[in-house]
């Protein structure tokens, strides 16, 4: 989820406003390196890592870290990241966590201390943002002036009563978009169906837009995977033999399937990750990899809930 706020810069102002924080309409934004680490034994990196540059004001960076429950820990990560981050650049640093429960956001809000003996050494205190402030659009109209927002909004209320309402008012204003923008209704489509993914609104997303018909020849990730694999494996089949040919071409399909998610969430594929998910033929793998694609850090994250399997070395399925 935090992904919006790096390819979608125009989302900074208005949730910036629902913060009471001030920035200028102007303000510019350039992604920066989310690597904080020191010691490569420990790998730590942050979300999304933005520089803005205010027109009125000095330039700040923002960390944004998206917290779908509370984790015993990440408030010292935030620390580190806001300590390490002011003292790489010599920049202020604003941490900003988005969250889709209020238990969650509650505890995100902080603020955090480290000391001792009743002195305070450092305090970290993010800013937050969930369903208790941002707005419930169930609008189409409102959706359509700024669509940024309204899918935060769709992904921070999820899993609230007003769901199904948001979802149908936003499908409508990417509908209304994609006539006159389609490049932009595509990707708030596609970033909408990676982020809820199998959950109770990632399903009535996909209902609703299969249902209207919004995006004529466009099925989901899954979908489209397994038609590609279909009809790559039914051209393969009438040659080598249809049983292998079809199998072939299905782990083809959920291969690309896999590499389109990440690519999507700009998740960088080393050669070697590249390899292993193209030359996989367990279909049962490939659909647990494209599930976790929605999710992972890193692309060889993928990996790491998988069995060792006898004979074979690192790197191969």
């Amino acid at each position: 989820m935090h992904r919006i706020f790096q390819e979608r810069p125009e989302i900074l102002a208005p949730v910036f406003g629902v913060l009471g924080v001030p920035l200028s309409a102007k303000a510019t934004v350039d992604a920066v390196t989310t690597d904080v680490t020191e010691a490569r034994p420990l790998e730590r990196r942050v979300d999304t890592v933005l520089r803005v540059g205010p027109s009125d004001g000095e330039d700040f960076l923002l960390a944004i870290e998206s917290q779908s429950g509370k984790v015993a820990g990440k408030e010292r990560s935030w620390a580190y990241y806001v300590a390490f981050l002011q003292a790489k650049y010599g920049l202020p640093v604003l941490l900003l966590v988005v969250c889709q429960d209020r238990v969650t956001a509650k505890w995100a809000a902080g603020p955090f201390d480290c000391g001792a003996r009743g002195w305070t050494a450092q305090r970290t205190h993010p800013l937050v943002v969930g369903p208790e402030n941002l707005p419930v659009i169930t609008d189409a109209r409102t959706a359509a002036k700024n669509l940024a927002l309204a899918v935060l909004s769709a992904l921070a209320h999820a899993r609230s009563a007003d769901s199904d309402a948001i979802l149908k008012a936003l499908t409508t204003a990417l509908h209304e978009t994609r006539t006159t923008d389609p490049e932009t209704a595509d990707y708030f489509y596609d970033f909408l169906e990676i982020s809820l993914g199998n959950s109770p609104a990632g399903k009535k997303l996909k209902e609703i837009m299969s249902f209207v018909n919004y995006f004529p020849g466009r099925g989901t990730v899954r979908e489209t995977a397994y038609l590609e694999g279909k009809a790559e494996g039914k051209a393969e089949g009438k040659a080598e033999g249809k049983a292998e040919g079809k199998a072939e071409g299905k782990a083809e399909g959920e291969a690309k399937g896999i590499l389109y998610v990440l690519d999507v969430r700009g998740i960088p594929v080393p050669d070697s990750v590249r390899e292993r998910i193209t030359t996989c033929t367990d279909l049962g793998r490939l659909d647990a990899w494209l599930e976790r694609s929605r999710t992972v850090a890193r692309a060889e994250d993928l990996f790491v809930q998988d069995p060792e399997v006898p004979g074979t070395g690192p790197g191969r399925a």
